[in-house]
């Protein structure tokens, strides 16, 4: 057999050589970016409009043609990738190989259709990209419910019950999103925790995010009972995708009351004054409570969010 040439797209190549393979996969649309409807989450690189660099767009070919691909995605100031959103192989081994070549340990995200465990095309196709991310050396993290809020969904009701205030000092919301993820149920902060040093190292992540988005950080807002007390933070805020809800969260003394929602509330409120359309969100399929409140504030899940890592 032809040796395997794996190597990053060149400067100067354009997106057909990546985008070659589609039509040789024999699952192509079942799962991937390719759910998304928006033209942006298509294979493009940026020297055509689009969102992704050759060095991180890799592709591995036998006798010229290509057989498996990957592209890692990050914002036009990462220095490294944050994601890898593409991942598509006609041979297992071909795919593994690839993985293992590319110098990135950016989180993998597998989009697929709600209920896909239901569809065997969609499970199948996703097992597949799963069992040869594993063997390179990807473990499952955790699953999301994506969501997708627009104007026809309807403006959530406000409950009216909390004071919403501005915090401007960094410390004082790192200090509440600490106490946040001191007892926590998303995956991503809980590994932070185990790998940087508490609930401190989640919180420091946290804010960073919030930090790295193009929205204005004076957007964020605490917020508090009639009587003063603290009950959580919540963020409306830009990806560069569009409008989303950057993070909702409630301290473990407030939990209990569906303050989540509340918070949810007035995130959709805020980005609407703002001119948003529609707003992405996300929560872990086990934070049950959290899903409660966007089903209660009218956000549909579009898409079943499969994250793996690589430590």
């Amino acid at each position: 057999m032809t040796a395997l040439v794996i190597r990053p797209l060149a400067e100067g190549e354009t997106a057909d050589v990546f985008r070659s393979l589609t039509r040789a996969l024999p699952d192509d649309g079942l799962v991937g970016r390719s759910l998304l409807s928006h033209p942006k989450n298509h294979f493009e690189l940026a020297s055509a409009g689009g969102e992704y660099r050759p060095g991180w767009s890799w592709v591995a070919l036998r006798d010229g043609v290509v057989v498996a691909r990957a592209a890692y995605w990050g914002a036009p100031t990462d220095e490294l990738p944050k994601v890898l959103e593409h991942f598509d192989f006609l041979d297992h081994a071909d795919g593994v190989a690839l993985l293992r070549a590319t110098p990135f340990d950016a989180e993998y995200e597998l989009l697929l259709p709600p209920g896909w465990r239901g569809d065997p095309a969609a499970r199948r196709a996703a097992e597949r990209r799963m069992a040869a991310a594993e063997e390179a050396g990807y473990r499952r993290l955790t699953e999301r419910f994506r969501y997708s809020w627009t104007t026809g969904c309807g403006l959530p009701e406000r409950p009216g019950r909390l004071v919403f205030r501005p915090e401007p000092d960094d410390d004082v919301v790192l200090d509440v999103l600490a106490r946040v993820h001191s007892d926590t149920r998303d995956h991503h902060a809980l590994r932070a925790i185990e790998t940087g040093g508490g609930p401190e190292a989640a919180a420091r992540e946290e804010l960073a995010f919030i930090r790295w988005c193009p929205s204005p950080r004076e957007w964020l807002r605490l917020a508090y009972t009639e009587g003063g007390e603290l009950v959580g933070v919540q963020v409306p805020a830009h990806n560069p995708s569009g409008p989303c809800v950057g993070f909702i969260g409630v301290v473990p003394e407030q939990r209990g009351h569906s303050y989540g929602y509340d918070l949810l509330a007035e995130c959709t409120h805020t980005l609407v004054a703002e001119g948003a359309e529609r707003i992405a969100a996300a929560t872990d399929v086990g934070n049950v409570g959290m899903a409660a409140s966007f089903a209660r504030a009218g956000y549909p899940i579009t898409l079943h969010r499969y994250c793996l890592v690589r430590d």
